[in-house]
């Protein structure tokens, strides 16, 4: 059988199942000290022998985010931009096809969160939600896909939330979180004749800098989260790092349209009360 990119590498070498591929990670830094969602992906890609252009508002935040990599021998570039600017997304995609010349992952990582009820919520708040948590993905991948497809290829990563599954009083975010997993199973439709292979990671309450924004969580807090989980473990970044490099490689190559939970089981039952 002829070699192909969409083919699974040799099993003999599973740690660099995405050697020769071009990444790119929205929201590659993290909000303070510590692993995020966006940050463990990008390092986990980096190990994984690609070469990951690290996109973030905070251009501060993707070159710390850089320094790991470096640190670690892998290959990567910085990029700052705003998600909800289409202008924004193509200088992003541009700047990863001028210096590597395709592209073959795009990880949708930037998202912020929004609570109250319809009632309680301010306009000005719930658009924001919507524009950063689901128009931005939305350009990334309006930006992106055709530089994908040109390459052959390739596959997009989302980031919605268990949140989009069980309701809990973040309506706004429980909202943009829904419609990321319906834009996600719309992509996969519109675009797999393109050999683009489109899913979804749904995180539970994983412990990351950006749930700890502003000063350390609670201990009885964080310890409720971790109780959540029937493994009674707490999860973290690099859990989601993880599940989106399997879904970014060839091995997931079968794969797409899908939803994968990853947390802990706590969707498994229904919450403490």
């Amino acid at each position: 059988m002829p070699a192909s990119k969409h083919f699974p590498p040799d099993p003999a070498s599973p740690g660099r199942r995405l050697e020769g591929k071009v990444a790119i990670v929205t929201g590659a830094g993290s909000r303070g000290p510590g692993i995020g969602n966006g940050r463990a992906a990008a390092i986990c890609f980096a190990r994984a022998g690609a070469r990951v252009l690290l996109v973030d508002r905070d251009i501060d935040a993707a070159q710390e985010t850089l320094a790991m990599i470096d640190a670690e021998g892998g290959e990567a570039l910085t990029h700052q931009a705003d998600v909800t600017t289409l202008e924004d997304c193509q200088a992003m995609v541009q700047a990863a096809l001028d210096r590597w010349q395709h592209v073959d992952v795009l990880h949708n990582n930037v998202g912020i969160s929004g609570r109250g009820t319809v009632v309680e919520t301010d306009l000005d708040d719930w658009n924001r939600v919507l524009n950063i948590n689901v128009t931005g993905m939305m350009l990334a991948s309006k930006a992106t896909i055709p530089a994908m497809t040109a390459s052959g290829g390739g596959s997009i990563i989302n980031i919605s939330s268990i949140a989009a599954m069980r309701a809990r009083g973040l309506t706004p975010y429980t909202t943009s979180k829904g419609a990321v997993i319906a834009l996600t199973k719309a992509m996969a439709v519109d675009h797999g004749r393109d050999g683009i292979r489109v899913n979804c990671i749904a995180p539970g309450p994983v412990y990351t800098p950006m749930v700890g924004a502003g000063g350390e969580m609670p201990a009885d807090l964080r310890e409720r989260r971790r109780l959540a989980s029937v493994l009674e473990i707490e999860g973290s970044g690099w859990d989601i790092g993880y599940a989106a490099l399997f879904l970014a490689s060839d091995e997931a190559r079968y794969i797409t349209g899908v939803v994968l939970p990853v947390d802990g089981g706590v969707l498994l039952r229904g919450p403490a009360r």
